[in-house]
């Protein structure tokens, strides 16, 4: 989770707006947390929605676009309000945050994160169908040029092709309640519906899931462990040429790498491009853009460490 901060607003470079956006929301929600309350307690569903939901989606569209939310009695006098990102990756940390300023409120719980459940207690009528473990099966693809790729492939008894979407819609709802909503994002690359009929691979009860992938996890990263160190020692090499329009290029190769005689653990690489604005400094960044990627550059190596 703190290399997704790094990328989409880590605690340093938390703007100020945003500070206040979950200063000013706390402060509304403490104004109205017993009328609340008493509404999720007491409430019917139309009241809940009305006088409850529809109080809170505009304020909360104040902090940041694209929070969800579910709420519901945790215990007889605990009501507790999930806050979601609803499977959007980069909204994540704007929910993890504004949980973390959530002030502490007698009657109260809140999360952020739909949180994982036992299977036993989960269970979803949607479109018609159930999705459950009685009605659930799974598979992984496997790619061999993509080994830390998690490809799961969910196969339901009654499955139709021709509502494909809404099995996946299902699905994927299923996968959130079951494996708590940050597993589900994270840790499962792709995820398709099958056909018993159209599987590809033998089948595998649903229930056994969550501890293949905490095997999966393990093994990619005993596939992420590096048998190269030293980065620090490597001898580079610079090159300059000129674009077609006359503008400066330059390349820095790592020569060392160059002639390393091992096989690296990936066939492919991260490519990071960054654009800029160089019209009033001969095609280069300007001093602020340095000071920028200089900021990326340093937030990447804290997570790409020699060993």
């Amino acid at each position: 989770m703190s290399f997704l901060k790094k990328l989409w607003g880590s605690q340093k470079q938390k703007t100020s707006a945003n500070e206040n956006a979950y200063t000013a929301f706390w402060q509304w929600f403490q104004q109205h947390q017993q009328h609340f309350h008493h509404i999720v307690d007491q409430g019917s569903k139309t009241e809940i929605e009305r006088d409850f939901f529809d109080r809170l989606t505009p304020e909360l569209e104040k902090v940041h676009s694209g929070i969800f939310f579910l709420t519901g009695m945790l215990t007889p006098q605990t009501a507790e309000l999930i806050l979601t990102p609803d499977g959007i990756i980069p909204n994540i940390v704007f929910v993890e945050e504004l949980i973390a300023t959530a002030p502490e409120i007698a009657g109260w719980k809140f999360t952020a994160l739909k949180p994982e459940s036992d299977i036993h207690q989960v269970g979803i009528n949607m479109h018609g169908y159930e999705f459950s473990q009685q009605t659930l099966s799974f598979y992984f693809n496997q790619q061999a040029e993509y080994p830390d790729e998690i490809d799961l492939v969910v196969v339901h008894d009654e499955y139709n092709a021709a509502e494909n979407d809404a099995f996946l819609q299902a699905v994927y709802i299923f996968l959130d309640n079951y494996l708590g909503e940050y597993d589900a994002v994270t840790k499962l690359d792709n995820v398709s519906v099958q056909s018993k009929q159209g599987a590809e691979k033998e089948l595998l009860p649903i229930n056994l899931l969550k501890n293949i992938l905490i095997l999966k996890s393990s093994e990619i990263s005993r596939l992420d462990k590096i048998t190269r160190s030293n980065t620090d020692a490597d001898e580079f090499v610079s090159l300059e040429g000129e674009t077609n329009e006359g503008l400066p290029l330059l390349a820095t190769l790592n020569r060392t790498l160059l002639t390393w005689d091992q096989k690296a653990s990936h066939p492919w690489m991260m490519l990071i491009e960054i654009s800029y604005d160089g019209q009033h400094s001969n095609g280069m960044p300007a001093s602020t853009d340095y000071e920028l990627m200089d900021l990326i550059e340093d937030a990447l190596l804290q997570e790409l460490k020699d060993v």
